[in-house]
């Protein structure tokens, strides 16, 4: 147990403002979204000197390295970023089938096996130049806001980032042994998915996620009344859209004029 919390520390250690929870949803600041008005900041004392300490990291390390990878080639950030979503087909399909959806579950094995061996490992998505509907991630926190599990207190939680009671619970859930991910990868022996490839490909998960938005993040910090009240909202806001899968696309702040920003912040 004391190895998986280790893992799950590791891979998140590079997804401190990851907003959008691992996903390639569209973050949208929504003045009236029933999530991010249901949700308390039961620890808020607490949960802004935690944030403080995250961008402190964020400032050290992560950023530095997210701007590193964006110096890549394109062609090995777009292949390595199409391995790494491949991979996380492995946590959506059976969420999926937890969910009701059967039939995404079937499209999404169809994908996995296809990007695997036609497409290199995954590093060309074969699946989506033959027609494959598009692919949508899902993961346990998830499964329990379809469930009608309410999201709890929000929470900011140490190197890990943004988060509430129930996305922590499913956050554990993926690990402590009911992500099939870490599974076949650890346990399953299976040579494609080694112990050392499952780390990695959750660390530059993050990396990318930062690359993709230093700027966004910037100017929302720059725009923002209370840069942690923001950081907040569109962390409730996009994990409330992914539950209702609505709102899917590139990552993009949309910002208001500024009274609207003070009517948010307010919120």
């Amino acid at each position: 147990m004391f190895k998986k919390l280790t893992i799950l520390l590791f891979y998140l250690f590079l997804i401190t403002f990851n907003a959008n929870a691992g996903s390639d949803g569209e973050l949208t600041l929504n003045q009236n979204n029933s999530e991010t008005q249901k949700t308390r900041d039961c620890f808020e004392k607490l949960n802004r000197k935690t944030f403080a300490f995250n961008q402190g990291l964020d400032k050290a390390l992560i950023k530095p390295i997210a701007e590193g990878y964006r110096k890549l080639p394109e062609g090995v950030q777009k292949g390595t970023s199409n391995a790494v979503k491949n991979l996380s087909t492995l946590v959506t399909i059976p969420n999926n089938v937890l969910q009701g959806d059967v039939k995404t579950a079937f499209i999404n094995t169809a994908r996995l096996a296809v990007n695997t061996t036609v497409g290199l490992l995954g590093t060309i998505d074969v699946a989506n130049k033959m027609g494959f509907p598009k692919y949508e991630k899902e993961d346990y926190g998830q499964t329990l806001g379809k469930w009608g599990f309410g999201p709890g207190c929000y929470l900011v939680l140490p190197v890990l980032g943004p988060s509430t009671i129930r996305d922590t619970t499913g956050s554990f859930a993926n690990v402590m042994g009911g992500d099939p991910w870490y599974n076949a990868s650890v346990h399953g022996n299976n040579e494609f998915l080694s112990e050392g490839l499952y780390l990695t490909s959750k660390a530059i998960n993050g990396i990318e996620f930062r690359a993709n938005n230093i700027e966004s993040l910037e100017n929302l910090q720059e725009n923002s009344i209370d840069f942690y009240a923001s950081i907040r909202s569109l962390y409730l806001q996009d994990r409330e859209n992914k539950i209702k899968n609505v709102q899917r696309g590139n990552i993009e702040v949309i910002y208001e004029e500024d009274d609207g920003w003070e009517e948010i912040e307010n919120k």
